[in-house]
């Protein structure tokens, strides 16, 4: 047993959760090719942040509207039918974390880039949520990843040492913010490859 890493931390969107806007706009557009200029034009990755980061589902809606009046239904739906962009967790990573919360002595918390509008739902539908000894929620904070502060937040109110800690998540940008701040990484792509990694690291046999 690797005796250093004594503390897991795992995003949830992308790694614990399967989440994506393509799920929902699916089955609003007929073509992907229509699916991918929508969600790299209007409905885009730097817009969901700021959500993400505490401003409000109808103020993001209202200035997207504003800006693309041609576009209002679709834009609405990213909030009106948001649960659509979710349809359950990811199994193999949830027997992961199983696996961490029933077999060993590391600690659980959970770093996530999440609206504070939306999170109480998951927390409602996903019970091993309530494995973790701490959540920090982007949108409750008011700041996100990959900001070092954010991630100061969880070591401050937990008290974790960092280069005592493995961060799991899925996006390159979080992982890259993380090692910035002392954090040991794995670079989510599946539950067969971290599976490996931990391993590797003698965190799990």
């Amino acid at each position: 047993m690797n005796t250093t890493i004594n503390t897991i931390i795992f995003d949830l969107g992308g790694v614990l959760i399967d989440w994506n806007p393509r799920y929902l706009y699916r089955k609003i557009f007929k073509t992907e090719e229509e699916v991918s200029w929508f969600l790299e034009n209007i409905c885009t990755n730097d817009w969901n942040d700021q959500q993400d980061a505490g401003r409000s589902f109808e103020d993001a809606t209202q200035e997207l509207i504003q800006k693309y009046p041609e576009w209002e239904l679709p834009i609405r739906a990213w909030y009106d039918r948001w649960q659509e962009t979710i349809p359950g967790p990811l199994h193999d990573t949830v027997e992961i974390l199983r696996h961490f919360k029933e077999n060993s002595s590391h600690r659980l918390y959970a770093l996530t880039n999440w609206s504070a509008q939306t999170f109480p739902w998951a927390l409602d539908n996903f019970e091993f949520l309530h494995w973790f000894e701490g959540i920090v929620v982007s949108g409750v904070e008011r700041t996100r990843k990959p900001f070092p502060g954010f991630y100061q937040i969880l070591f401050e109110r937990y008290k974790i040492n960092p280069t005592e800690a493995l961060f799991i998540d899925d996006n390159i940008k979080n992982i890259e913010g993380a090692k910035a701040v002392g954090l040991n990484t794995i670079h989510f792509q599946s539950p067969e490859q971290v599976k490996r990694e931990l391993q590797q690291m003698l965190l799990i046999q």
